[in-house]
């Protein structure tokens, strides 16, 4: 892997790193407690229930995703970076670019 295409890389994962950073707070603002004294009907405080449930699990997704950049950003410089752990073989310049914490080739990843 040539510097400049390090680089991009780098810039992609800071990137996402920062917009994950907003996305969690954002989640973790929607997936507060809500109270039981709350002034709403019993439909609409299911809905909030609901609603909470599946921005926890997204907020869980985001954070396991953020960690990972955060990995991948640290180890961007290490020989085997861009190597994929199962098979060896260099993972494709695309695959890194949409998803920098990869750590598996396609096909690797697809097995």
């Amino acid at each position: 892997m040539i510097q400049d295409e390090k680089i991009n890389i780098e810039n992609q994962i800071k990137e996402k790193i920062e917009k994950l950073g907003k996305d969690i707070i954002t989640l973790k603002d929607l997936t507060q407690p809500i109270s039981p004294d709350c002034a709403i009907g019993r439909v609409s405080r299911m809905d909030a229930i609901n609603n909470k449930s599946v921005n926890e699990a997204a907020l869980r997704k985001k954070e396991s995703q953020y960690t990972a950049l955060k990995d991948a950003l640290k180890n961007i410089d290490s020989d085997d970076f861009g190597k994929c752990i199962k098979c060896g073989q260099t993972i494709p310049l695309g695959r890194i670019m949409i998803m920098p914490e990869s750590k598996k080739c396609v096909a690797c990843a697809s097995r």
